[in-house]
């Protein structure tokens, strides 16, 4: 045999080796390392998630951020961009941490400029009101500007939606119900119609079984004086707090787990429960995000 045949059937042999060696790796790992792909952008399409916003760094990551991802990771060929409706917030931000976020009509004549021809809008809200219906008739003055304009729905709208969201909110909290805790999640509330997300959350709660939960809000029905009502009908010592908000903002640090006097955690207190505060908004629970993920997805198809 000559020295070429030699090299070759050397060669040859050495690749059936590392491709043996390869195969078996592959097996012993229980598969191949997952391979990163680069997925084309489409610049004539972007989301624009629309948040009323808040200035807790830490929750702003967790909540609003959590929901961008996880959006951006189901839309990858998308541009993901935010926007805030506070304004108050907005020149906080950019006061206190040089931080630059568009309110909704910055954003909006970005992506005009931007020449994005298609805009999909999926608004944090929690419900359907005045904010949602704000966003709804500032979005009207772009009608012309964009090819198509697709509006997704707030957290709570269809009655799966309620489903969904009481299924989060009690696995996070499973480790509570004890049958001695109130477990309790305060809302905003709202003097618009759709307040009544609200009592429809709490008697859809109860009506799947999981009596010691109540939701209250902080400026509408049902108060805080109905969540210690419902805490004092049982034999209940011990309540815990968690807020029924996207984010764990103002509201969560301030009037459901602050020192002062008019606290949620100071009248529980002042009643003789023992009291537990959870700063966690909804935004950081995998489940709320996948809810947010399928409005996109129904306002995309339309």
């Amino acid at each position: 045999m000559s020295n070429f045949k030699k090299i070759c059937s050397l060669i040859l042999a050495i690749g059936l080796i590392m491709a043996f060696a390869t195969g078996c790796n592959k097996g012993e790992k229980g598969g191949s390392e997952p391979v990163e792909t680069t997925v084309e952008k489409d610049a004539t399409t972007a989301i624009l998630v629309v948040s009323f916003g808040t200035s807790y760094n830490d929750s702003r990551d967790k909540t609003i951020g959590g929901i961008e991802n996880a959006i951006a990771k189901a839309y990858p060929q998308y541009d993901v961009r935010r926007a805030f409706t506070s304004q108050i917030i907005i020149d906080k931000l950019q006061e206190r941490d040089n931080l630059s976020i568009d309110n909704v009509t910055e954003a909006l004549d970005r992506a005009v400029a931007d020449g994005v021809k298609n805009l999909i809008v999926q608004p944090t809200h929690l419900m359907n009101g005045y904010e949602y219906n704000d966003l709804k008739e500032e979005l009207a003055k772009y009608e012309g500007q964009f090819d198509t304009i697709k509006l997704g729905a707030p957290l709570l709208t269809s009655d799966e939606d309620f489903d969904k969201v009481i299924a989060a909110i009690t696995d996070v909290t499973k480790d509570f119900d004890d049958g001695s805790t109130v477990i309790a999640f305060m809302g905003h509330g709202t003097e618009a119609e759709s307040n009544g997300v609200y009592a429809k959350l709490n008697d859809k709660i109860h009506e799947k079984g999981f009596n010691n939960y109540v939701i209250g809000t902080v400026e509408a029905e049902p108060s805080i004086d109905d969540v210690v009502e419902f805490a004092q009908k049982g034999t209940y010592k011990t309540v815990v707090l968690e807020p029924l908000m996207v984010v764990a903002g103002d509201h969560a640090n301030n009037d459901m787990a602050g020192d002062e006097e008019d606290s949620w955690k100071s009248i529980l207190q002042n009643e003789g429960f023992e009291v537990t505060t959870l700063l966690r908004g909804l935004g950081e629970l995998p489940a709320i995000q996948e809810i947010y993920v399928q409005h996109v997805a129904d306002a995309i198809k339309g």
